[in-house]
This record gives C-alpha cells, sequence and structure tokens, in this order.
C-alpha cells in the first residue's frame, strides 16, 4: 500500500528503512522533542542517542500503512518489524509539524 505522506515524515520513514541515522534525524528541528511510551527526548542530541541506543541495534522499520490528519498533528500508523520481542508491533506516531520540519514526535504501541 502507497500512502501520500508529509515530506518531512515521508524523509524520516525513507531513511529509517534505510538504517540511516542522519537521514533520520534531518527532517527533525534542533529542539523537537520525542515522546517514547511517556518517556521524554528533548532536542537533536538525545534523539539521536535513543535512535543510536534502541533503534539501529534492533533494526527497527516503521512501515507506515494509514495516515490522517488530528487536530492539526499527522497522525500515522503501521507496523515496526526489526529484531526485538513480538516483532512486528504495530505502532501509532503523531507527528506535530512546524515549518516544514518535525517539532514533535510520540510513539505509541
Amino acid at each position: 500500500m502507497s500512502i501520500e505522506l508529509p515530506r518531512p515524515i515521508a524523509d524520516f520513514v525513507e531513511a529509517n528503512a534505510r538504517l540511516d541515522l542522519d537521514g533520520m534525524m534531518k527532517p527533525f528541528l534542533r529542539d523537537a522533542l520525542f515522546i517514547d511510551n511517556g518517556k521524554r527526548f528533548e532536542g537533536q542530541a538525545a534523539i539521536r542517542k535513543l535512535f543510536e541506543e534502541e533503534v539501529l541495534p534492533v533494526k527497527a522499520i516503521f512501515m507506515p500503512d494509514t495516515v490522517r490528519e488530528e487536530g492539526g498533528d499527522v497522525v500515522v500508523e503501521g507496523p515496526a518489524e526489526g529484531d526485538f520481542p513480538g516483532s512486528p508491533l504495530r505502532f501509532t506516531y503523531r507527528f506535530t509539524l512546524v515549518n516544514g520540519a518535525i517539532k514533535t514526535l510520540e510513539t505509541i504501541v
């Protein structure tokens, strides 16, 4: 299934599919916030460290299959596969975009 995503989200998803850390970070604002199951990672350095420690080692790749707008945010859902228990797991990502970049990303399993 092919879905149309806003450019910064599409760039993030495409880089994640390649496990390209620099590409994954590029769409995020410098002061972006990533909320992962209630844990807050503020700023690019903290988000990069999270990806280095928890995404890349298990080769977690998110494959969105639905997208909708909700309260001004873009909500994307789909499975994530990788070398982790329970793979694949279905995720919901809530993106807040500002000036063509990711300001906030919240992950909900």
